[in-house]
């Protein structure tokens, strides 16, 4: 990890058909980019998967984060195939990580819901509203995957700072 770039945290909210990733600078809590990566569902597995590696690389590239921020997996007891797709993303993501050498930071879903809203069962809606207001949009941030990428990102912007405090 490179000390002498700015400290940017990049965010990374994994799917395999849409993932969205947002970069905000810890100095001036703003956003810097973000977006979303669309992979067409109509092809195999593996080329997906490969599709959604090589666009993390190049986001990672381009937008040079210090560490990144990502959900953590989850399983719903009615669609459990949801997680097993979900964690093929989300290996794919943290292997691009490792091989741009990068500290991996993953927070519950309901951990950054609480961070955001107060609310660990927050919706969409209202985290797309909280994003808006504590980074200071003139809109919410659409599609939520965006919201959801800036919020994972600002949740570890939250406990880092929790926990350097108490560095002594």
């Amino acid at each position: 990890m490179n000390q002498a770039r700015p400290e940017r945290i990049l965010g990374i909210d994994p799917g395999l058909n849409v993932t969205g990733y947002g970069l905000i600078s810890v100095a001036s809590s703003s956003v810097m980019e973000a977006g979303v990566i669309r992979i067409p569902s109509r092809q195999r597995m593996e080329v997906r998967l490969g599709e959604l590696y090589d666009s993390i690389l190049e986001v990672v590239d381009s937008l040079q984060p210090c560490c990144l921020a990502v959900e953590d997996l989850y399983s719903h007891y009615e669609r459990p195939r949801t997680a097993i797709i979900m964690g093929h993303a989300r290996g794919v993501i943290l292997l691009a990580a490792r091989q741009r050498q990068l500290a991996v930071h993953s927070y519950a879903a309901t951990k950054i819901k609480s961070v955001m809203t107060g609310n660990g069962r927050a919706s969409k809606a209202q985290i797309q509203e909280a994003v808006c207001r504590q980074l200071n949009l003139p809109q919410v941030p659409d599609p939520p995957d965006v919201a959801d990428a800036l919020a994972i990102a600002i949740c570890h912007q939250h406990y880092s700072r929790a926990s350097s405090s108490f560095e002594v």
